[in-house]
């Protein structure tokens, strides 16, 4: 299936976690456009080679690559997305204006770790060494 001309974002998603799934299909409705470009990370591993990612990069964080190439994750990736559907653009100039990116990332990353240990405890995945 060939991906549409005007797509301008690629999102990585962790689609074997309930919590995540919700969301993004509901962005997935919002996204009538079809810009954005959905990755389950679950499903397609060459995508996230191509990309430069691996599976547990990929599962701790949503990852989002622009059409240059770059990826943002996190937060800034959250508002990548933002910027790109209809009644959240709104949102995006909020915390982009109110230099909120920052602080929001950093209870998201205290949320996305917590999340990533009980996905792996549940045997969903293998965490490395430490």
């Amino acid at each position: 299936m060939s991906e549409p001309t005007d797509t301008v974002l690629t999102t990585f998603y962790d689609g074997g976690c309930p919590l995540c799934s919700k969301e993004i299909a509901h962005y997935r409705r919002v996204d009538r456009a079809g810009r954005i470009r959905w990755v389950d990370i679950t499903q397609d591993s060459e995508s996230l080679a191509a990309a430069g990612l691996d599976q547990l990069t990929a599962m701790r964080r949503l990852h989002v690559q622009d059409t240059d190439g770059r990826l943002v994750q996190g937060v800034p990736a959250f508002v990548a997305i933002w910027r790109h559907l209809p009644g959240y653009r709104w949102l995006a100039r909020v915390v982009a204006t109110l230099r909120l990116t920052r602080p929001l990332d950093a209870a998201y990353r205290r949320f996305a770790d917590w999340r990533f240990e009980r996905r792996c405890r549940d045997g969903a995945c293998t965490l490395p060494q430490r």
